[in-house]
């Protein structure tokens, strides 16, 4: 049995009503290790309100005492086994399936751990997002069936990263740095002096990708 329950659809915390989501292009929010739906939902300001905003919630509780909830384990010895990422986007594909017919396309954007599910849930299904967006995450190492379809539609990526993070492993960093450009039409920034997290400098990077995201959509190419 996986360890890797569904995701609860009761605990998704959406930026608009029922009747306002619908025609609208969707982003979803994967949150980090350690942390809930709430964490990025209160990013919603600062994102295009043309987006349909879902903040969904890892399926996995940490081992105690650590707070919150997370995609995949990072402890023990399979600690971030790409089996776990790949099992966390599956699980993130199947809510999609559910949720999104209503919205002309998806984009993700996750943090941290969130960023890799993002980024393998793509590599699962190539067709399916438009965009991601990659803050402070990695690519997961290994092969996956999907990479070659991924290589020829290079969706758009924005990838963003601090000088001082110190929570991503460095040689994870170095995979993403080689791999990335290979499957994605790849943009972002290396801030310095940011640590593990988001900065305001970074944030209005990631309004201009998405500005031209929506921009995209509106000219007939949801990528």
């Amino acid at each position: 049995m996986s360890i890797h329950p569904p995701l609860d659809a009761d605990a998704v915390l959406w930026s608009a009503g029922p009747a306002e989501r619908e025609g609208r292009p969707l982003l979803v929010l994967l949150h980090g290790y350690g942390a809930d739906e709430r964490d990025l939902f209160g990013l919603v300001p600062y994102l295009p309100p043309e987006f349909t905003v879902a903040a969904v919630r890892a399926p996995l509780a940490p081992p105690f005492p650590a707070p919150g909830y997370s995609w995949y384990p990072i402890e023990g010895l399979d600690g971030r086994d790409p089996v776990h990422t790949t099992a966390a986007a599956s699980r993130l594909l199947e809510w999609t399936d559910a949720a999104a017919s209503a919205h002309p396309s998806v984009g993700l954007l996750g943090f941290s751990q969130g960023a890799a599910v993002a980024l393998q849930a793509m590599r699962l299904d190539p067709q399916r997002f438009a965009f991601a967006v990659n803050l402070s995450g990695y690519a997961t190492p290994g092969d996956l069936p999907g990479d070659a379809e991924l290589a020829e539609l290079r969706p758009p990526v924005f990838w963003g990263r601090g000088t001082n993070d110190d929570v991503i492993p460095g040689f994870l960093v170095d995979h993403t740095t080689q791999w990335l450009p290979g499957y994605a039409d790849l943009s972002g920034r290396v801030y310095p002096g940011l640590t593990h997290s988001v900065s305001e400098q970074e944030l209005a990077d990631v309004r201009v990708f998405l500005d031209k995201r929506l921009e995209a959509l509106r000219d007939g190419d949801p990528t």
